[in-house]
C-alpha cells in the first residue's frame, strides 16, 4: 500500500486518482457535506456511485476513514480497486490471512491508512473501539445502511452499534443506501445519528439504463432459458427463490451451452469463494444463486438480471436488479412471477416470528411488488412513485415498449369485494372463486355460502382470470391478506369507492396468457465497433488473470466501450477517457493502445506523461522542440545547455509570463534565462493564444 500525496481539491483528486473529468448527478454535493464534517444521510440510486461519495472526502480529509460495509467480498473488493488506483486502504475481516492482518495493523499504527473497512461485527469488541480511536478516524462512512432498520429488506443487528461507535469517537458520520422507503430513512435517522440530524440527500432511484421487465410463469424453465440466450456472451446472475432451483437451473443452462454456475447458502465457504472469484474474472459468466449472492458483489459490469421466482419486495426487487449496468451502460432485467411465489411470499411473511405491525407492512410491501408486475403503465412510473418520486414514462420498459391490454373490471372487482364483505372478510382467494364461480365444494356447503347473493355470480369468468382479478387486486392495494386471520383477504379504504359505484377500474387482460415474445437485447456497440470491444475485452481479461484481479479493477466495461467508440490514438487521448486516471494510464495505457492503433506508442518521459490528457501536454511538447532547437544557440555553435524534463513540465503547468516568473523556476538558471527565456514567453504566449 502506498501513501497518496498530501490532500488536494476533490476535482483534482476525482481525475488524478479515480480517472473521471466530473461528478455524476448528485455527487458534488454529498460529496462538499462530507468534506465540510457534516452528518449526512445519502440515498442514491445502485450504481449512482455512492462509494466514490466517502472516498474521494477521505483522500481529501486529514486521517482515518473508517468504512462500516456488511459483507467480506464488498470489502475486498473495493479495497482490491482502491489499492489498484494508488491508495492506501486495507480491511479487517475474518477472511484475512494473519500476514494481511499484521500489515493492516502496522499501517495503522503509523498512520498511513487512509481508508479502514470493517465489518459491523467487529464493533462488539471493546477492542475496535480502543483501535479506531487510536487510529486517528476522522471519519465513519456506513455503507448500506438500510441494514440498521428492522423496517428494511435485509435488517442486520450489529449496526445498531454504529450509533454508539459515533458517539464515542465523536466524529461526523456519512450513511449510504440505494433503498429506504420513508419508515426505513426515519429509523436510519434515529437509530445512526439520534438527537442530531443529519443533512439528508434524497438523490433518486432512477436507473434508466436497466431494462423492466415482467412476465406471468407458463413455463419458467424455458422462458429463463430463452432470456438467457438472448444475452449469451453477457455476464448475468439468475434469481431462485430455493438452492435446489439454482443447481437445476444452472443444470439446465449448462447443458444450452452456457457457463453457468450455481450459487447458495448451502454450499461450503470456498465453494462459494470460488465462484465469487470466478465472476468477478469472467464475462460471460452466469450465476444462478439465492439472495445470498450479490450483496457483496461489487461488479460494475453486470449486463442482466433474472428473477426465475418473485422477490419477497420492491426494496429487494430494486436492489437486486440495481446489479446490473453499475457502470451506467445498457442491462436488461426479467422477472417471472405466479400464484405459487405469491402463496410462498404470503406463507413466509405469515409464519416469520416478526411482530403484526411489521407482518402487515411486509404484506403492503408484497402488494407493491404485485402493483408494479401487473402495472398498467409504464413501470419506471409505478418504480419510482412508491419511492416519493413522480416521471413521465420511461421508453425502456416492456409496458412502454408493448402497452398492455386492459379490461373494464368495474363489475368483477365489485362481485369480489361484495364476496369478501359478505363472508365476513375471513377466508382467502380460492375459497372465494369457489363462491363466485358457483363451485359447490365440501367448505362452500358446510359454511352455506353456497346460499349467498354472490354465489355463481362470476362464472363468466374463468378460475384462472379469477385469479388474477385477485392478484391485481392485492397489486392495486384494494385488498390485503390478515396475518391475524391467517391470510384471509379484507378489504382496504382504496376499495371503497369502487364498491360503491364511485370509481371505475380497468385491470390487465394479458397476464394471465402466455408470455409474448420478447425484443432482443441491444447491443453494447455499434456492429463496426463490436470486434474491437471483444479484444479489449480479451486483453482486459488476460491481464486480470495475470494480477489475479477482477476484470473490472483494469477497466470497467464503460470505459471499454467508450474506447471502442471514441479509438484514441495517443496516451493525451486515452486520458480523457472516463476512468482512465493517472495510475491506470501508467500502467495499461499503451497496452490498450497497441490493441486500439495495432501498435505500440512511442515512449514518453514519465514527466511528460504526467500530463497526457492536459492542455500543458501539448506545451510541454512545444518546449521539448525549442529546447532541443536551441541546446546549442541560434547558430548551432553556442555551449550545450539542456533543460530538464521536470523544468519543462512545470513551465508548461505554470505558464510564466514574464522572465521574473520563469526565473523562479528551479532549473532555470541565468544562462539558460538568457538562452531560452525569450524563446519560451514566446512560446507560452502563442499556446495561450
Amino acid at each position: 500500500m502506498t501513501a497518496l500525496d498530501a490532500p488536494a481539491p476533490p476535482e483534482a483528486t476525482l481525475k488524478r486518482v479515480f480517472g473521471f473529468d466530473a461528478f455524476r448527478p448528485g455527487q458534488a454535493e454529498i460529496v462538499a457535506a462530507v468534506l465540510d464534517g457534516q452528518d449526512t444521510l445519502a440515498i442514491m440510486p445502485t450504481g449512482g456511485g455512492k462509494s466514490l461519495c466517502y472516498q474521494l472526502p477521505a483522500l481529501c480529509r486529514d486521517g482515518l476513514t473508517v468504512v462500516i460495509s456488511p459483507l467480506i467480498a464488498l470489502m475486498r473488493d473495493q479495497v482490491r480497486g482502491l489499492q489498484e488506483l494508488g491508495v492506501a486502504a486495507g480491511a479487517l475481516t475474518s477472511g484475512n490471512t494473519e500476514a494481511e492482518t499484521e500489515a493492516v495493523h502496522q499501517a495503522l499504527a503509523g498512520r498511513a491508512l487512509k481508508l479502514l473497512y470493517i465489518a459491523p461485527e467487529r464493533l462488539a469488541s471493546l477492542a475496535t473501539q480502543d483501535l479506531l480511536r487510536r487510529a486517528g478516524v476522522r471519519l465513519i462512512a456506513v455503507d448500506e445502511a438500510h441494514c440498521v432498520s428492522q423496517w428494511g429488506h435485509d435488517f442486520r443487528p450489529d449496526y445498531l452499534r454504529i450509533g454508539d461507535l459515533r458517539r464515542a469517537l465523536n466524529v461526523p458520520l456519512a450513511a449510504f443506501t440505494a433503498t429506504a422507503d420513508a419508515e426505513t430513512r426515519a429509523e436510519i435517522i434515529k437509530r445512526l445519528f439520534g438527537a442530531r440530524p443529519p443533512q439528508i440527500f434524497l438523490r433518486g432511484f432512477d436507473r434508466p439504463n436497466i431494462r423492466l421487465n415482467f412476465a406471468v410463469k407458463n413455463r419458467p424453465r424455458a422462458q429463463i432459458l430463452e432470456y438467457a440466450k438472448a444475452q449469451t456472451g453477457q455476464s448475468g446472475i439468475v434469481y431462485c427463490g430455493t438452492r435446489a432451483r439454482t443447481e437445476a437451473l444452472a443444470q439446465g443452462l449448462r447443458e444450452a451451452g452456457h457457463n453457468a454456475r450455481a450459487y447458495h447458502g448451502g454450499m461450503m465457504a470456498d465453494e462459494r469463494r470460488a465462484v465469487e472469484e470466478l465472476f468477478q474474472r469472467e464475462d460471460d459468466l452466469i450465476v444462478v444463486a439465492t439472495v445470498a449472492f450479490g450483496m457483496g458483489v461489487d461488479k460494475p459490469d453486470i449486463r442482466w438480471v433474472a428473477h426465475a421466482d418473485l422477490p419477497k419486495s420492491i426494496e429487494s426487487y430494486y436492489q437486486e436488479i440495481g446489479r446490473a449496468g453499475r457502470d451506467g451502460a445498457p442491462a436488461d432485467t426479467l422477472t417471472l412471477y405466479g400464484p405459487d411465489d405469491i402463496r410462498l411470499r404470503r406463507a413466509q411473511i405469515d409464519e416469520s416470528l416478526a411482530p403484526l405491525e411489521r407482518k402487515q407492512a411486509d404484506h403492503a410491501r408484497l402488494n407493491a411488488l404485485l402493483g408494479l408486475a401487473e402495472a398498467t403503465q409504464c413501470r419506471r412510473q409505478v418504480l419510482l412513485s412508491y419511492f416519493g418520486e413522480v416521471s413521465e414514462p420511461c421508453g425502456n420498459c416492456d409496458l412502454c415498449a408493448r402497452p398492455a391490454k386492459l379490461f373494464d373490471a368495474t363489475t368483477p372487482v365489485r362481485k369480489a369485494l361484495s364476496a369478501i364483505l359478505r363472508t365476513g372478510e375471513s377466508f382467502g382467494a380460492g375459497h372465494l372463486i369457489d363462491i363466485l364461480t358457483g363451485t359447490n365444494t365440501a367448505k362452500v356447503k358446510q359454511r352455506g355460502h353456497d346460499a349467498l347473493p354472490t354465489f355463481a355470480v362470476g362464472r363468466e369468468l374463468s378460475r384462472a382470470r379469477w385469479q388474477g382479478v385477485f392478484r391485481q387486486m392485492m397489486g392495486r392495494d384494494l385488498i390485503r391478506p390478515d396475518p391475524e386471520r391467517h391470510g384471509a383477504l379484507r378489504m382496504t379504504e382504496a376499495a371503497r369507492p369502487i364498491l360503491r359505484g364511485e370509481a371505475e377500474i380497468h385491470l390487465r387482460e394479458d397476464t394471465v396468457a402466455a408470455t409474448q415474445e420478447r425484443p432482443a437485447a441491444r447491443a453494447l456497440v455499434a456492429e463496426e465497433d463490436a470486434p474491437l470491444l471483444s479484444a479489449l475485452k480479451a486483453k482486459r481479461r488476460a491481464l486480470a488473470e495475470a494480477a489475479r484481479v477482477p476484470a473490472y479493477v483494469i477497466f470497467t466495461d464503460r470505459t471499454l466501450i467508450e474506447m471502442a467508440e471514441t479509438r484514441p490514438a495517443t496516451l493525451d487521448a486515452m486520458a480523457r477517457i472516463s476512468g482512465v486516471g493517472a495510475m491506470k494510464l501508467e500502467r495499461y495505457g499503451a497496452t490498450f493502445l497497441a490493441v486500439i492503433t495495432g501498435a505500440s506508442p512511442a515512449p514518453q518521459h514519465p514527466q511528460r506523461r504526467k500530463l497526457a490528457g492536459r492542455d500543458a501536454g501539448a506545451l510541454y511538447d512545444a518546449l521539448h522542440d525549442l529546447a532541443r532547437d536551441l541546446e546549442r544557440g541560434e547558430d548551432g555553435t553556442a555551449k550545450l545547455l539542456t533543460l530538464a524534463p521536470a523544468t519543462l513540465r512545470a513551465i508548461a503547468e505554470r505558464r510564466p509570463a514574464s522572465l521574473q516568473a520563469l526565473g523562479q523556476i528551479r532549473g532555470m538558471d541565468e544562462a539558460r534565462l538568457e538562452r531560452f527565456g525569450a524563446a519560451i514567453l514566446e512560446c507560452v504566449q502563442a499556446d495561450d493564444g
